[in-house]
């Protein structure tokens, strides 16, 4: 289109359109006055508009081309447009609200001053008509289910005419459609209008776009928590495509990413909200009493107690080692998630089918191709108050697993649990030694308790030396006689003065010792705790067939 002769130009949009001219200061001089850019100089013609076009074509951009003698024009180009406002937006501000964003919507940083989407695993049942998991359906099965997921706008602003010939294409990259599926009303607000439109069945979805709408609202959410085969990021991106070519061409792709929640463990110095206890009746006889006193304490403390039945529980009354408590948190909304341990005996189903329900999640994983050992079980997962190591902040507090020595054989958390709990990255796991112990928890020699201090929390650690300093002391003072077990059908009477002159016992306690004092390095170091944070608690094991279990109970 350029005129023969022509040297230089000259470019004006019309109302709405935007020009900026890109070029290299060292070759070329902004012209002034009556002068224009030249042809030849490699300058580049940036056009941009603020505003979608009410019409097809109804703005231009106008080159005049000019020679070397004065005068006018030598000729022009009109290049007409049609502009189109095409934008997807997630919550990136991460307030709870989707706001319209210009900035970086790929990238995704942690903390206060990062930013990016966050995405719930919609892993509790909404409907109570239900089965299963919420997130395993395609079809939404409660309106409530929505406040679970991610909002998601769609702005689609332009003439009408462009979309005959144009159309919107959302898609899922291969590697994420089975992490996340996407939701859209069309036709009405019934449960029956919303469909999955994204997902594992579905990695694209052509938007209806109706004459004159101008944005259009999906529904994320996430499908599977982050595990060592998946670091918690997904992305969706929307595309507008010309659909006269063939194949079809891209014009246009906006992309947004999220990341999944992770699971967040609870610490138990936090106020408690409820306490759950298993009903049984065995050798010893019903625990009635017991159910009582916790009842009474429960009382006292304004929480809520949960009795398992003896029905659902099958004589299994280690709930504590069956479940673990915490929650999964967005801007716009969080629950508690129960995390399922694999151990699976009397208590298996409990979770599932009695703590799963409106807004409370549910998790697990399962070990495959081995034995679950007892280091699988739940009171060997713990989590301190939020410390801060050598600089280093864990506002959430550190995981706490029980494992075999380093560099031993011997037992340890079965790997598919320990990925799926470095992976959640917020509350880096810290490996203790507990392949001493029969049992093998974490929970029998450590726990934590609220303090009112800056510090927060005390940690309590068994001491085999405290309590043999302590019968020393109650000898010394005349209670020598006085008798442990005394009045117990199950137990034998061991007076102070015999459990003192009991040398298989003194060398059992030394030894347990050993190994609570190894922990004891370990946790000051991962946790940041001196001497003053740690409270001793007087206790004994001994040991059968070389492993420690509690002479009477433990933490």
């Amino acid at each position: 289109d350029v005129p023969k002769g022509a040297e230089t130009f000259r470019v004006s949009g019309s109302s709405g359109v935007e020009v900026f001219m890109v070029y290299n200061t060292a070759q070329v001089t902004e012209p002034t006055g009556e002068a224009h850019w030249p042809l030849d100089a490699g300058v580049d013609v940036i056009i941009s508009v603020d505003a979608a076009s009410k019409a097809l074509n109804d703005l231009k951009v106008k080159v005049s081309y000019f020679g070397q003698q004065k005068g006018g024009a030598l000729g022009h180009s009109v290049l007409y447009l049609t502009g189109a406002d095409i934008s997807l937006d997630v919550d990136t501000g991460r307030t709870g609200k989707v706001k319209r964003s210009h900035g970086d919507k790929k990238t995704w940083r942690w903390g206060p001053e990062g930013c990016g989407a966050v995405l719930l695993v919609n892993c509790d049942r909404d409907s109570l008509r239900s089965r299963e998991i919420d997130l395993v359906s395609t079809q939404l099965t409660s309106l409530d289910d929505l406040q679970d997921m991610a909002p998601m706008v769609l702005s689609c602003d332009g003439p009408d005419e462009l979309f005959d010939n144009h159309k919107l294409v959302l898609n899922v990259p291969h590697s994420d459609s089975r992490r996340v599926g996407v939701f859209c009303a069309r036709g009405g607000n019934s449960l029956s209008d919303y469909k999955q439109v994204v997902g594992p069945q579905h990695l694209y979805y052509e938007v209806e776009r109706h004459p004159g709408e101008r944005k259009i609202s999906f529904y994320v959410e996430g499908l599977t928590f982050p595990d060592a085969d998946f670091l918690g990021l997904v992305s969706l991106s929307v595309s507008l495509v010309d659909a006269n070519t063939l194949p079809e061409v891209p014009q246009f792709t906006d992309t947004v990413t999220f990341r999944m929640a992770p699971w967040i463990m609870t610490p138990n110095t936090q106020c408690p909200l409820e306490l759950y206890v298993c009903s049984v009746v065995d050798s010893h006889g019903s625990n009635e009493k017991f159910l009582k006193d916790v009842s009474d304490l429960v009382w006292k403390a304004n929480c809520k107690l949960i009795v398992c039945p003896r029905i659902e529980n099958r004589g299994d009354r280690w709930i504590q080692d069956e479940m673990e408590f915490g929650y999964i948190e967005a801007p716009h909304k969080s629950f508690p998630v129960v995390f399922d341990s694999p151990r699976n005996r009397g208590l298996k189903y409990f979770p599932y089918k009695r703590i799963l329900g409106p807004d409370f999640g549910y998790v697990t994983r399962e070990i495959q191709f081995a034995d679950v050992s007892g280091l699988d079980s739940f009171g060997n997962l713990e989590v301190s108050p939020p410390v801060t190591v050598e600089g280093k902040e864990y506002p959430l507090g550190r995981i706490l697993i029980g494992s075999s020595f380093p560099k031993s054989g011997g037992r340890r958390m079965a790997k598919v649990v320990l990925d799926f709990l470095k992976a959640q990255q917020v509350q880096a796991p810290v490996e203790l030694f507990t392949d001493w112990l029969f049992v093998g928890h974490v929970d029998e020699f450590l726990s934590f308790v609220p303090t009112s201090d800056q510090k927060g929390f005390r940690l309590l650690l068994a001491s085999p030396r405290a309590c043999l300093k302590l019968f020393q002391e109650k000898k010394e003072e005349g209670y020598g006689e006085a008798a442990q077990f005394d009045g117990l059908k199950h137990q034998v009477k061991r007076s102070i003065n015999e459990m003192l002159e009991d040398r298989r016992l003194r060398n059992d306690n030394l030894y347990a010792q050993r190994c609570i004092d190894w922990n004891r390095e370990v946790l000051k170091q991962e946790l940041g705790l001196t001497e003053r944070d740690i409270v001793d608690i007087p206790q004994l094991f001994f040991l059968n067939d070389s492993y420690a279990e509690p002479f009477f109970p433990d933490m």
